[in-house]
């Protein structure tokens, strides 16, 4: 092996000062939740909160008229779950959607990494809402902050044999790599857990964890459902039939960038090889120490995973966790990815349970005079029928039914106009939006709330044009920070100020190639004009079985952006 280099001595950033001297993640979070003077906490505990799954936000539509009344914003608390591969009971949904009306904002929110949020929760109930969270054995702690956040993983058992030891994996790499801190169950459970004399110690993470957030996620081919590439570390599983033998490992991906820093960009992971499912662990515990000991803690916007891979080399990484873990990685094994979507409708297991695929549009999980998709979902629960999946896309698969009950489910579903996919738009089903605004403290532009009615105009194009079913890949974000995973988009709308977007095309339609930008600053009438060009040009133009993002490369509409490199 070559010389390996030494991790750099960084000048800590501020956050890296507020994490040394918050005592493990403690604070003063707890003397602040007690403050009835403000609805907001201070500002150190606002970045140490994230570590316990919550952002301290306010609601931004009131914010000139709360000025004018000299009052302070109207703070509140998103809550985040940390559900490994998504999957939750029918008695932990009854309690989450119930937790929505008691002290969020009436809506479950189901995320882009397969967890739930709470919206509109207020500082005097948030204590509360974590109590209650954490009685259905689900917690929130590592859901936000420096640390390996929700590991995501295929959910859905109707598509492979796999699926089950898989999310299983997941769930075990996201235990082993929790904080061990005692500092949430002291805050929020009211435990005791340290005897005098006694310290924290985080042999993993570190007293002052990761230089930033960390994502992982598991993936089964021939989906990528959860868009492996994207994350810091991307596990593929390879299977021989029913079993499981390992994975390839791909390193580096993050989607995040700013405007205006060109030494920012989205990446996507390189693959380094494969390693067996016996050893895993090791591995992924080695990659995360060592964006601990390399990353850099000096300036926040170069300290995720790709800067340290990109500083150092892929080889070189490659080289250190080899000898870190004593595990030398195999070739990359066979595998296809052939989409990145949800499949909708019904899929049966191999041991004959039944997975039902729903359109859940941006993942809003809430009552319209449309669709009462909350009430459904409720009387789902009651009846324990089924479980409940969180995908990557911000779908919900409905699990583990029997074959006898498939028609009841059907006609709960019925009864509240609730979709599977049938009458939904190919373009429609295949969208992603990050929440923006009214909360999200760094939205420029709309995205969530918006989109739909974009989407509805762009139908009206595609239905001229005979392309309503056909799957197209849109992500609408309201910043560039890429939540919402916009550079992954065939067709990516990434905000730059109220009602202005930058468009970016050509991604691959199984997320292994990054989009292009094409054109700066539109609004809704350029954006449209653009589009309905385009779209012309596909369908007139386009091969057998093109997608439309391939198109816009093979055609030179815009240059192909990286795709997935393999060392």
């Amino acid at each position: 092996m070559s010389d390996i280099p030494k991790p750099v001595e960084w000048a800590p950033s501020p956050v890296e000062h507020i994490k040394i001297k918050s005592n493990y993640l403690r604070g003063t979070i707890a003397e602040g939740l007690k403050d009835e003077a403000t609805g907001a906490i201070s500002a150190d505990d606002t970045q140490l909160i994230k570590f316990h799954g919550s952002y301290q936000q306010y609601d931004r539509d009131l914010e000139a008229e709360r000025k004018k009344q000299k009052l302070e914003p109207l703070f509140q608390f998103m809550i985040r779950s940390r559900t490994p591969a998504g999957i939750a009971t029918a008695d932990q949904w009854l309690v989450f959607d119930r937790l929505a009306d008691e002290y969020g904002n009436g809506t479950l929110k189901l995320t882009t990494r397969q967890a739930f949020q709470w919206h509109g929760v207020l500082k005097k109930n948030l204590k509360a809402t974590m109590q209650k969270i954490n009685s259905t054995l689900i917690d929130t702690i590592a859901a936000c902050g420096d640390v390996n956040r929700n590991v995501m993983a295929t959910s859905n058992e109707g598509l492979s044999p796999l699926v089950r030891e898989v999310a299983a994996f997941a769930k075990q790499i996201s235990d082993h790599l929790l904080p061990k801190s005692t500092a949430y169950h002291e805050i929020w459970l009211d435990n005791k857990l340290l005897t005098d004399g006694q310290t924290d110690e985080e042999p993993i993470l570190g007293k002052t964890y990761l230089p930033r957030k960390f994502k992982i996620a598991l993936a089964i081919p021939p989906y990528n459902d959860t868009d492996v590439f994207a994350n810091d570390l991307g596990l593929i599983a390879i299977g021989e039939g029913d079993k499981l033998l390992g994975f390839n490992v791909a390193i580096g991906g993050g989607m995040g960038m700013t405007f205006g820093m060109e030494e920012t960009y989205p990446r996507l992971a390189d693959l380094i090889g494969y390693v067996d499912k016996e050893n895993i662990l090791k591995v992924v515990e080695e990659i995360v120490k060592l964006q601990r000991d390399y990353g850099n803690r000096e300036n926040r916007k170069l300290a995720r995973f790709k800067y340290t891979i990109d500083r150092l080399g892929t080889n070189v990484v490659k080289e250190i966790i080899e000898q870190r873990s004593g595990i030398r990685f195999e070739d990359v094994r066979p595998y296809e990815f052939t989409q990145n979507g949800d499949v909708l409708g019904w899929k049966k297991s191999s041991d004959g349970k039944w997975f039902l695929g729903l359109f859940v549009e941006h993942g809003r999980v809430r009552d319209t005079s449309k669709v009462q998709l909350k009430t459904a979902l409720r009387d789902l629960a009651r009846i324990k029928v089924c479980d409940f999946r969180l995908t990557g896309n911000q779908g919900l698969v409905l699990g583990r039914i029997e074959e006898n009950l498939k028609p009841h489910v059907e006609n709960i579903l019925a009864k509240y106009n609730v979709s599977y996919g049938e009458g939904v738009s190919g373009i429609r089903k295949n969208a992603i939006a990050c929440v923006a605004l009214n909360t999200c403290s760094l939205a420029f532009a709309e995205a969530e709330r918006y989109l739909p009615e974009l989407n509805t105009k762009i139908e009206s194009i595609l239905k001229e044009l005979d392309l309503t079913s056909e799957d197209i890949l849109i992500r609408m974000t309201g910043c560039p920070n890429g939540c919402g995973r916009p550079f992954l988009g065939e067709i990516g709308l990434v905000g730059r100020a109220i009602g202005r977007y930058n468009l970016y095309l050509g991604a691959g339609f199984s997320g292994d190639r990054l989009n292009t930008l094409y054109k700066e600053m539109l609004d809704e009438e350029g954006i449209l004009k653009e589009l309905s060009v385009l779209l012309s040009r596909y369908a007139n133009e386009r091969q057998p079985g093109e997608r439309f993002g391939d198109f816009t490369v093979r055609t030179g509409i815009v240059s192909p952006s990286q795709s997935v490199t393999v060392y």
